[in-house]
Formats: structure tokens, C-alpha cells, sequence
């Protein structure tokens, strides 16, 4: 008798309780994060707030919510800080990519294997219509390298010292990069 493996459904990502994604069929457990991960992606989230509070316009999303996408290989995002345009039901995961994604590095997330798999991640935010992806690096380089949609492989890099921006996914968004190494 063969047994095949069943490829788990966005029914079974409701069910678990921690961080986790669909990719390729199999329910990707997201690692628990550090204070300091935890504080900057908070960090961003808050700004995003204040900026939707501002513009009346769309949705700042806080760290931990599901992003549902149809793609071949992640069939959901779960970023760290997230914009979304767009209708929701609030007990639902997200229909859609999110319009701006920020994903916050932690200590693992260096070396030639983790930059390739960040560039695909990055790759697939796009491929779903993510407009600007935010690599925020407060680990190493103390940058934030912002990646768009028109040109993924040319980011814009802030370091301390400089604004952030995410233009032209939310219009008029900044944030200060020194802000994230408090």
C-alpha cells in the first residue's frame, strides 16, 4: 500500500497557533521571535497606524496576520508589519497580498543561503502585487533596504540617519531608521 502525504489547506493554517505560513503544501512554523524583533516590527506597525489614522485610507497590519495568495508556492504571507488596501473580514485571514510588507531581520538571517531565500520571499511578494518590500536589517548593516515592485533587484538602502520611505505604495509614509535601534 502507498501512503501519499495530503498537502495541508488554508483550513489547517487556521487551526495552528503559532506563526506560521502555507508554503508548497506544508504549514511553515515561523521560529518565536527576540524582544528587540518584536519591538521594531511593533515600531513599524505603530507608524503605519499613525499613518492610516492620518490618511483614512487603508489598513496597517500588525505582526502575526495570514495574507491568503494564490501562488504555486506560498499560499500565504505573514509578515512582520503589513499596509493593506482593500475589504476584509476581520475574522478572516487577508484575500490578497498585502500593498506594503516589512520584513524584519533576525541573527539567522544572514549568509548566502538566507539572502537567496529572502530574494525569493521578495519574489513572491511581487508576484502576488506586493508593491514595496521593507528588509529591515537592525542586526548587521543597520539599514533598511526598500525593494519595489518596478525594480526588485535595485533597492533603495536608509541608514541611520535617513528616512525610510515606501513611495509608491503609501504615499507620504516615513520613518526614521535611527527609530528602530531604541
Amino acid at each position: 500500500m502507498i501512503q501519499t502525504k495530503r498537502s495541508a489547506t488554508i483550513a489547517d493554517l487556521y487551526r495552528v497557533r503559532e506563526k506560521a505560513e502555507l508554503v508548497n503544501g506544508e504549514i511553515v512554523i515561523m521560529s518565536p521571535a527576540s524582544i528587540g524583533h518584536g519591538r521594531k516590527s511593533s515600531q513599524i506597525y505603530m507608524s503605519l497606524l499613525e499613518y492610516e489614522k492620518r490618511t483614512g485610507r487603508g489598513c496597517a497590519v500588525p505582526d502575526n496576520v495570514g495574507f491568503i495568495v494564490d501562488l504555486p508556492h506560498p499560499q500565504s504571507f505573514s509578515p512582520d508589519a503589513a499596509y493593506f488596501f482593500g475589504t476584509f473580514d476581520e475574522d478572516e485571514f487577508v484575500d490578497g497580498a498585502p500593498t506594503f510588507a516589512a520584513e524584519v531581520r533576525s541573527p539567522e538571517d544572514f549568509g548566502p543561503a538566507a539572502e537567496l531565500a529572502l530574494a525569493a520571499k521578495r519574489a513572491d511578494y511581487f508576484a502576488a502585487g506586493t508593491q514595496v518590500v521593507c528588509d529591515v536589517d537592525m542586526v548587521r548593516d543597520k539599514v533598511i533596504r526598500v525593494y519595489r515592485a518596478t525594480a526588485p533587484g535595485e533597492p533603495t538602502i536608509y541608514a541611520i540617519g535617513d528616512t525610510a520611505e515606501a513611495e509608491p505604495a503609501l504615499p507620504g509614509w516615513t520613518l526614521a531608521v535611527a527609530n528602530l535601534t531604541r
